[in-house]
């Protein structure tokens, strides 16, 4: 469906977040005089400062009902189509598009590289954009990770390649053919949203179904599930790019050191594998490209050094939504003494391969907190002899001060919660500034990732 399929039709927008904001910004260009209806919280509805006469703002939460009173309804990214009201909208004769899915529509012949993935994927995407970018190449940063596509609807001039991130909410109904898909990693997550991990992973999949060029790591899951795709290639195995030893390896040549890459841990040097993997595959030059990376810098709340404040060091990995995600962050920071945050809104996610880790490789101490905090600590206290300190908070204020009075010198306290942070923020970005002002630090000196746009 494009814009122009919207004339004369009852449209609703649901949800003001990034994506509701740029879909209303988007038919008002194409549709100056038509009358639209958004569906917002109260808080939303409160942060609109522009008035516009055309505009049916509702803060009621929408039924079945009130939604088959439309032809079409553009829903933010958050809105799951498997949970009610949407199913029965739908069996009522609503369509449902989103911003991404127009996008999409409108630019069918666009030259895309789409990242997805479990976790890694915004890094992965900046990462992309900034060694095409200089190697030369104009190019477009946007999606899931921070700008919507819809905000760049209309460009004044056509980038080389449009790299784009996508969320499992996005790649579910985007319905792109992207000239390079890559799949960075899939484990479990956003089961709320999809309802099953079956279902979680079927959507992740989606992009595959018309990539021209499919990059997917080479985890069994992903391998069994892509074999059939007819231009399928791989990374993390030998006969690709892979991390070998302290080095990058393609195949069977080493390209640069660990010690080079400006992002810590053995899954940051597998998203630079990623990255160039996709870089080749698009047709771009890989190994120059790689001469480049020294020079990237890492995203904010991502394994994010914040500095050290009385003797403690104090590391923001907000962005960890996943106990896989926790675990890595574990890894990168091997030997040393480590007081690890964890817990955060409940999506029903299985902590037991995080207690297996946190048995075989105790940090010094970890704090739960959050929603889902009890069911972890009942989860770790279930283990004999445990090599750390459990603690428990109320609040992630409470887990910074529990985490204090775990260290001793010089040691590392370490957010990585490993769990979304809906119950207590807007979300990770916002949670990744409140830790900085709780540990002492100016939450606005933590930096807004770079490069989105044209350049």
């Amino acid at each position: 469906m494009r814009l122009d399929d919207l004339a004369g039709k009852r449209v609703a927008v649901w949800g003001y977040g990034r994506e509701g904001r740029a879909a209303l910004s988007a038919l008002r260009q194409r549709f100056p005089d038509h009358a639209w209806t958004l569906f917002c919280s109260e808080d939303e509805a409160r942060s609109i400062s522009e008035v516009d006469a055309m505009l049916r703002v509702v803060t009621l939460p929408p039924d079945a009902a009130v939604l088959a009173q439309f032809d079409v309804v553009i829903k933010s990214p958050g809105i799951s189509p498997y949970h009610s009201p949407v199913p029965e909208a739908v069996a009522a004769g609503v369509h449902f598009t989103s911003g991404t899915a127009l996008w999409f529509a409108e630019h069918p012949d666009a030259h895309t590289i789409c990242v997805t993935g479990t976790k890694g994927k915004s890094t992965v995407t900046a990462l992309i954009a900034y060694l095409l970018r200089q190697n030369g190449l104009r190019i477009a940063l946007a999606g899931n990770i921070g700008l919507p596509l819809l905000n760049l609807l209309e460009p004044s001039r056509k980038p080389d390649w449009w790299v784009i991130e996508l969320s499992s909410f996005q790649t579910q109904d985007f319905a792109g053919s992207p000239a390079v898909a890559l799949i960075n990693n899939l484990y479990e997550e956003h089961l709320d949203w999809h309802g099953t991990r079956e279902r979680y992973a079927a959507d992740k999949l989606a992009i595959a179904a018309h990539a021209q060029c499919l990059i997917v790591n080479a985890q069994p899951e992903l391998l069994a599930a892509t074999a059939a795709h007819p231009s399928r290639r791989t990374f993390g195995g030998f006969d690709g790019w892979h991390v070998r030893g302290d080095a990058i390896w393609n195949g069977e040549q080493s390209i640069l050191p660990l010690a080079a890459l400006p992002l810590p841990g053995h899954h940051n040097a597998q998203n630079v594998c990623a990255a160039l993997a996709a870089i080749e595959a698009a047709g771009e030059d890989a190994a120059t490209a790689a001469t480049h990376i020294a020079t990237f810098r890492p995203l904010p709340h991502r394994l994010q050094s914040l500095g050290v404040c009385d003797g403690l060091e104090y590391i923001n990995d907000s962005i960890s939504t996943t106990p896989y995600a926790t675990i890595e962050a574990l890894r990168s920071l091997h030997g040393r003494p480590v007081v690890v945050l964890i817990g955060g809104f409940d999506r029903g996610v299985d902590w037991s391969v995080f207690v297996d880790y946190v048995a075989a490789h105790p940090p010094r101490g970890i704090v739960t907190m959050g929603a889902n905090g009890a069911k972890i600590a009942a989860a770790l206290g279930h283990m004999e002899s445990p090599g750390f300190v459990l603690e428990s908070a109320t609040s992630l204020a409470d887990a910074v001060v529990r985490a204090r009075t775990l260290a001793s010198a010089h040691p590392v306290i370490l957010l990585s919660p490993g769990a979304p942070s809906f119950d207590q923020f807007k979300d990770y970005a916002e949670r990744g500034r409140e830790f900085a002002r709780l540990a002492g630090f100016d939450p606005a000196a933590i930096a807004q990732i770079e490069g989105l746009g044209i350049t």
